[in-house]
């Protein structure tokens, strides 16, 4: 039989943890996650958000149940990571508050890392444990960005946090690698999100933005899931402490 996308990229069987699934790239990651087969547990803040996402995944034939969890408290991440095992976590809370440098405050500078950093480091421990404990192989791909290879402007902090995260995704590969747990990150440039959404209004924010990725156009969602597909699947099986650039070419000039 000749490989086929649906044999490559199959998830039947495996369960997938999706931090920051109300909207965005987390619930288009959970979408593309439980189309793919896998049962997926949906993680947010806000129950009403995630179970409509839910609610229009096993719509549509998929798997899938939600946690309502604060990921700032250690104690709400470790009793997510117990429902599992998961195989995959989608490792994709973050934020950022853009800021001039010279005004940076240290609640900014706190509230940034302890979500992008603190909270996703923890909540990959979390997982990995329960793999560990149950015997099985997983596959952490961390949300990062094209910020976490690079500097940008008013994004001191937001850039620092995400190089953490790039550093800390090698170093898990290669504590992991021989329990046969991957770690990986994947690296967009801007997004269209209901984050972002307010940053592209700004005129000279957006000529300056497309004057930088030589495909000429900012990413949309769906944009980022083959990437996420392929780093959860077998179809990425000897990959490991790897960034995969999403960036439309930014970070190649």
């Amino acid at each position: 039989m000749l490989p086929t996308p649906t044999t490559l990229f199959d998830l039947t069987g495996k369960t997938a943890l999706v931090t920051g699934a109300s909207r965005g790239i987390g619930r288009a990651a959970a979408e593309v996650l439980a189309g793919a087969g896998a049962h997926v547990t949906l993680a947010a803040r806000t129950s009403k958000d995630i179970e409509a996402v839910a609610e229009h995944i096993r719509a549509h034939g998929g798997s899938a149940e939600t946690v309502t969890a604060d990921l700032l408290d250690l104690d709400q991440i470790n009793a997510l990571a117990a429902r599992g095992p998961f195989n995959i976590l989608l490792n994709n809370a973050g934020m950022n508050r853009p800021q001039t440098f010279t005004d940076v405050d240290v609640e900014t500078y706190d509230a940034i890392f302890e979500l992008n950093v603190r909270s996703a480091f923890f909540m990959a421990q979390a997982v990995v444990k329960g793999l560990l404990a149950a015997g099985q192989k997983g596959s952490l791909v961390h949300i990062s960005s094209q910020m976490g290879h690079i500097g940008g402007k008013r994004r001191t902090v937001y850039c620092a946090s995400k190089h953490a995260m790039e550093g800390f995704s090698k170093a898990m590969a290669l504590d992991l690698a021989e329990h046969g747990i991957r770690s990986n990150t994947v690296c967009p440039t801007f997004i269209r999100t209901p984050l972002t959404a307010p940053y592209f209004e700004d005129e000279s924010f957006m000529a300056d933005t497309l004057n930088k990725i030589p495909l000429g156009r900012i990413g949309e969602v769906e944009d980022l899931m083959g990437a996420v597909l392929y780093l959860a699947s077998d179809a990425s099986s000897l990959v490991t402490g790897s960034s995969l650039m999403v960036d439309g070419g930014w970070t190649a000039q």
